[in-house]
């Protein structure tokens, strides 16, 4: 086999890979920049290279420009330990294999090499379905009474142990936020107010496209939004859900537009409350129960699909088979079985760069996509470790938890879904919400 190339400034990482190469059979090569490596050419081409962006002279990216040119079938492996997720996505855009960043886990380098070498993925095109992409679903059919009853539960309602602040950056604005939670008395329910006073409830009916006049208006997958008119919250979901788990009733919430997103998941949340604690109230709350089966969408394993039955307790059964790297994946998560803190809060939310991309120029999101996905390109992740092998269908179960808290009311019930987004998610909702109006 052609050798391994590897190019960078730093003698000590150069040796470090090198040898561990060497240990694991292949051939490789020294190069401490760009000038050397590309001379070296000229009497042999390597199998693989593993290219420092930043170099003395010529940098990383536009030898790798050079070498695309050059030998485009050679894979290359970008390292950099200043870069952040905009360089790596510059770099897989310009023809990378793939990209690390420092210090190298040498276990994955190893994983990364193999695969660069004898499993060169497919360029098929093929796009994720995710939050970024139009996700629609219809809500038009007649739901009989009886189906949902709002009952009073044998919990109490609850409101937040102290106040909490909280900054970030906006999810969809790429600029800095913050939130104020405070605690309220009880029946007020969740409030979400803006800097100017407006408020705005954290309610179906306040969802940016709510229509109780037309019940087949559709929905879009970008985040949850809410609105009063004038004013707009975004990217509440992460919040909600955190609020539904923790049985949160009460709450003032003071943000400027946008919830800050922090990494993309709803750990920051879950830790603040935990340590501010929760106060029970003295006035019951009250629960919706699902007594028949309500949902949206076709029930066949690659349709969308999402529906609640009747469950003493509540349960969320989600399901999603999209390309690779995520594959199919089922994961079920009972509070009362499971950790939310543990299992659902970590998880991320998860995108190609290329749907990231073409958002960005359709103006439906901002840089705070980049620092806050996971980001896959060609079957990879290509800027961070994943928390678990499953992350993706956890963060979806995230979703949905954050969306269905809009119906006012924890479920009793049991909610199945099936590659569903915030689209599938709101609508069900309002079916839910327009089955508790029929049987009041």
């Amino acid at each position: 086999m052609n050798p391994i190339c590897i190019v960078d400034d730093q003698p000590q990482i150069c040796s470090t890979i090198s040898g561990i190469l060497t240990d694991e059979g292949y051939n490789s090569l020294v190069f401490e920049d760009a000038e050397s490596f590309w001379q070296s050419l000229d009497t042999q081409e390597p199998s693989l290279v593993l290219l420092d962006i930043w170099l003395p002279g010529v940098d990383g990216l536009e030898l790798l420009k050079r070498l695309n040119g050059r030998f485009p079938k050679i894979p290359i492996i970008m390292m950099s330990g200043h870069a952040g997720i905009e360089t790596a996505v510059k770099a897989i855009k310009a023809g990378a294999h793939d990209f690390m960043e420092k210090p190298l886990d040498l276990d994955i380098l190893l994983e990364k090499v193999g695969s660069a070498i004898n499993q060169q993925p497919s360029k098929n095109g093929s796009l994720l379905t995710s939050d970024t992409k139009i996700d629609t679903a219809n809500t038009k059919s007649l739901i009989p009474s009886g189906m949902v009853d709002v009952v009073v539960s044998s919990e109490p309602q609850r409101t937040l142990g102290e106040v909490i602040v909280l900054n970030g950056v906006g999810l969809l604005s790429g600029r800095k936020t913050g939130i104020i939670l405070s605690p309220l008395g009880v029946n007020e329910g969740i409030v979400f107010q803006t800097l100017d006073g407006q408020t705005i409830s954290g309610h179906i009916t306040s969802l940016e496209n709510f229509s109780k006049i037309d019940p087949t208006k559709i929905f879009s997958a970008n985040s949850t939004t809410l609105k009063n008119g004038r004013q707009q919250i975004r990217t509440v979901e992460h919040l909600m859900a955190t609020f539904s788990i923790f049985g949160i009733t009460n709450v003032l919430i003071k943000v400027d537009d946008e919830i800050p997103n922090i990494d993309g998941s709803a750990k920051d949340f879950a830790d603040l409350v935990g340590q501010a604690g929760v106060v029970e109230q003295r006035a019951p709350a009250k629960v919706a129960v699902i007594r028949k089966k309500v949902g949206v969408g076709t029930e066949e394993s690659h349709e969308k699909h999402l529906y609640a039955e009747p469950f003493e307790g509540f349960e969320i059964v989600m399901r999603v088979d999209y390309p690779q790297p995520i594959g199919e994946q089922v994961f079920t998560f009972n509070p009362d079985k499971g950790s939310f803190s543990d299992e659902i809060a970590p998880a991320r939310s998860f995108n190609t760069f290329e749907n990231i991309e073409m958002a960005q120029r359709l103006g439906k999101v901002g840089s705070g996509y980049l620092n806050s996905h996971i980001i896959m390109h060609e079957g990879k992740v290509i800027n961070t470790k994943l928390r678990y092998p499953d992350e993706f269908v956890r963060h979806k179960i995230l979703d949905l938890i954050g969306d269905l808290y809009l119906l006012g009311f924890p479920i009793r019930g049991r909610i199945t879904a099936n590659m569903t987004s915030h689209g599938y998610n709101q609508a069900l909702v309002e079916r839910l919400h327009q089955a508790i109006q029929c049987s009041s």
